[in-house]
C-alpha cells in the first residue's frame, strides 16, 4: 500500500525532473535559433565586437580573345608572401575535441615548405636569419608569385605571422600583335585601347572572407562567411589573330621599304562591318609599353589625312546617284583647268584635252576631270552626300581617342575649295570613315556600321552583344553595282595594275595620295600620305582592305602601296577561304 509519505518524495522528483528538461528545452531552442536558424546574422553581429577578422579575396580581370577565342590579354592574381619574424611562434588550433592545441613552429615551418615548394630548413632560415640580424624584425620574405590555391592553403595555416598581398599581373601572349587596339594598363591604374573601352565587362569585383577567432587565436568554426570574388568577363573580339600578325609585319616591312613614318593595314568584312585585322606600324607590346620606340596610341583610329584621290569613288558615286551619270558619261578635260570663279585645276601630268568617261576619270585619276563633273551637282548636294557616307563623323567603333575628320560646312568652301573637295582635298577623313564609305559604295549601297568587339562574356555566362547603329541605305543597288564596275576597270587599267594582279580573282581598287597640312602653313613640299583602298572578289565583295603610308620617301606616290595592298588582299582571300571568280569582268572605255 502507498501512503501519503512514499508518494510526495516521488512527486517531487518528477516535479524537478520536469523543470530541469523545461529548462535544457529553452537552451536547445536558443542554442538552434543562435547557431542554425539565425547563424548568419548573428555572426555578422558579433563581427562588430572586436573578435572578427577578414581577408580580401581578389577577382581576376577578364580575359580578351579572337574571333576564335585565341587569347589576346589574360590575367592573373600572384601573391607576395611574407612573414613578421617577431611573432613567429607555435600556432593554436583546434583539436580534435574543439580545444585549442598548440602546433610547434618547427611542424608548422614544414606545412609551410610543402605548401610553397621550399624544404622545411629553408623555411625556418628565412625567419631566423632575420632574427639574427634584428631580434624585433617585422619583415621577411617569404616567396613571390605564389598561386591563388597557394595563398589559400597558408591562409587556412591559421598564423598570424604569415601576410600575402595580391599582385595581380596582365600578360599580353602575342606580344606587339594587336597591341595598338588592346591597349595597356599603366602602372597607375589608368587604361589605354580596348583595355579602356571594355573596362566595364573586364573589370572584376573583389569579395572577402570573414570569421571570428578566439582570444587565443584560433578561428572558431561554422563563422565563415564568404562573399566570393567575382572575375570579370571575357572580350570577344572581331579580328583574326593570325591575319593580324601577318599583315603586322607586312606593315612593318611596307614602313621599312618606302621609309615612312607610319604604315597601316586595315580588313574590313563587307557584309557585317567587322574589323578582321587593324595592323599598324609602328606598334607597342603591352608587355612592354614604356619600351623605346613604342607608338601607344593608334594610327587608325587616330590619326586624320587629306583622302586625296580615293574620294574620286565618293563624287563618283554622287555623280550616278543624284545626277543620273553613268560610268560613260563624257567631259571635255584638259589637264589644267581654270574655273569661272578663278579656281584652277591640274593634273598630276600634262596631257591634250581628252573626252573622259566618268570610269576613265577614275582610271587615271585625273582632278581636273573630278572638278569638272563634279560641276553636274550642286555643292549642297556633294556635301549631304559626304555626310551620308560618314565623312567626319568618326565610326561606331568605340575606340578610345577615335578621331573624326573635318569636312566644312558649304557656306564656308572658298572658290578653290568648291572644286578640291571633289577628289579629297580641303577635307580630311580618317581610316574607319573611308573603309566606312567605301563599304556602303560596294555593299548593294547599304553602309554596314564598323564593329570590333563581337560580345561580352560574363563570369556568370550571360552573353552581351554591343549595341550598334543600324546599317543605313547610303546610294542605290544600281549605283553600287556601277560603281563596282568602275572600281574594277581602275584595277585592271591603272599604271600598277600589274603590280596588284590576284590570280584567280577579280578585284577593285582605288588610290589616293593626300597632300600634309604644315601646321596650318599650307602643305608641306614634296611628301604625301598615301592610300590604296580595294575589295575582291569585285562581282561579290567580300572584303575590304586598306593600306596606307605616312610620308613614304622612296615612292612618295600611291603606287608605293601596291605591292603591300596585293599581298594583304592576297592573305585575307586566303585565310577566309574565298572562292575564286568564275565570270569575267566588264571592260569600260577610258574616253567617249
Amino acid at each position: 500500500m502507498t501512503t501519503r509519505a512514499t508518494r510526495s518524495p516521488r512527486r517531487r522528483t518528477v516535479i524537478a525532473l520536469g523543470v530541469v528538461l523545461a529548462i535544457l528545452a529553452v537552451f536547445i531552442v536558443r542554442l538552434v535559433d543562435i547557431q542554425v536558424v539565425n547563424a548568419k546574422e548573428n555572426i555578422r553581429d558579433s563581427m562588430a565586437y572586436g573578435l572578427s577578422a577578414s581577408q580580401k579575396l581578389t577577382g581576376n580581370r577578364g580575359t580578351i580573345v579572337d574571333s576564335s577565342g585565341q587569347t589576346l590579354a589574360v590575367s592573373s592574381l600572384d601573391y607576395d608572401c611574407q612573414f613578421t619574424p617577431v611573432n613567429v611562434g607555435p600556432v593554436a588550433r583546434a583539436g580534435a575535441d574543439g580545444k585549442a592545441v598548440k602546433v610547434p613552429w618547427d611542424e608548422v615551418a614544414d606545412e609551410i615548405a610543402h605548401i610553397t615548394g621550399k624544404t622545411g630548413d629553408e623555411v625556418r632560415a628565412i625567419v631566423s636569419d632575420a632574427l639574427a640580424t634584428n631580434a624585433r624584425s617585422q619583415y621577411a620574405l617569404l616567396g613571390r608569385g605564389y598561386t591563388t590555391e597557394q595563398y589559400r592553403q597558408l591562409m587556412e595555416l591559421g598564423t598570424d605571422f604569415i601576410t600575402c598581398l595580391p599582385e595581380p599581373s596582365r600578360t599580353y601572349p602575342n606580344g606587339a600583335v594587336a597591341g595598338n587596339l588592346l591597349g595597356f594598363l599603366y602602372g597607375d591604374g589608368k587604361l589605354a585601347g580596348l583595355e579602356q573601352s571594355a573596362n566595364a565587362c573586364l573589370s572584376a569585383k573583389d569579395g572577402s572572407l570573414q570569421f571570428q577567432k578566439g582570444k587565443d587565436g584560433v578561428i572558431i568554426p561554422g563563422t565563415e562567411v564568404e562573399k566570393p570574388a567575382v572575375n570579370g568577363g571575357t572580350v570577344k573580339l572581331t579580328i583574326d589573330l593570325d591575319l593580324q600578325w601577318y599583315l603586322q609585319q607586312l606593315a612593318a616591312q611596307a614602313k621599312q621599304d618606302m621609309g615612312a613614318k607610319f604604315a597601316t593595314i586595315t580588313v574590313v568584312e563587307v557584309k557585317t562591318g567587322k574589323i578582321k585585322a587593324a595592323a599598324e606600324y609602328p606598334s607597342v607590346d603591352p608587355n612592354n609599353y614604356d619600351a623605346p620606340g613604342s607608338y601607344l596610341n593608334s594610327q587608325i583610329f587616330g590619326g586624320t589625312f587629306e583622302p586625296g584621290s580615293t574620294f574620286k569613288g565618293i563624287t563618283a558615286s554622287t555623280l550616278i546617284d543624284a545626277a543620273g551619270q553613268t560610268p560613260t558619261s563624257t567631259a571635255e578635260v584638259p589637264s589644267t583647268v581654270t574655273f569661272p570663279n578663278g579656281a584652277k585645276v591640274r593634273d598630276a601630268f600634262v596631257h591634250p584635252t581628252y573626252d573622259y568617261t566618268l570610269a576613265g576619270v577614275l582610271i587615271d585619276s585625273s582632278n581636273a576631270g573630278a572638278s569638272v563633273f563634279s560641276q553636274r551637282v550642286s555643292p549642297t548636294v556633294r556635301y549631304d552626300y559626304l555626310k551620308k557616307f560618314g565623312i567626319g563623323s568618326g565610326s561606331a567603333v568605340d575606340f578610345p581617342g577615335q578621331a573624326k575628320g573635318v569636312v566644312h560646312p558649304v557656306k564656308n568652301w572658298d572658290n578653290q575649295m568648291l572644286y578640291d573637295t571633289s577628289y579629297g582635298q580641303g577635307l580630311t577623313t580618317t581610316v574607319p570613315e573611308l573603309m566606312g564609305a567605301y563599304d556602303g559604295i560596294i555593299n548593294g549601297g547599304v553602309k554596314m556600321p564598323l564593329s570590333l568587339v563581337e560580345s561580352c562574356t560574363r563570369a556568370d555566362g550571360t552573353v552581351v552583344t554591343p549595341a550598334t547603329p543600324k546599317p543605313t541605305r547610303v546610294i542605290s543597288a544600281q549605283t553600287s553595282a556601277q560603281m563596282r564596275e568602275i572600281f574594277e576597270n581602275v584595277a585592271l587599267q591603272a599604271t600598277y595594275a600589274d603590280q596588284i594582279k590576284i590570280p584567280g580573282y577579280r578585284i577593285g581598287t582605288k588610290t589616293g595620295t593626300g597632300q600634309i597640312s604644315n601646321n596650318g602653313h599650307g602643305y608641306k613640299s614634296g611628301v604625301y600620305y598615301t592610300t590604296m583602298i580595294g575589295f575582291a572578289p569585285a562581282d561579290d565583295p567580300q572584303y575590304l582592305v586598306a593600306v596606307t603610308l605616312d610620308e613614304p620617301t622612296k615612292i612618295t606616290s600611291s603606287s608605293a602601296n601596291a605591292p603591300y595592298f596585293q599581298k594583304a588582299m592576297t592573305q585575307v582571300l586566303k585565310t577566309f577561304r574565298v572562292m575564286p571568280s568564275t565570270t569575267n569582268p566588264t571592260i569600260l572605255p577610258k574616253f567617249g
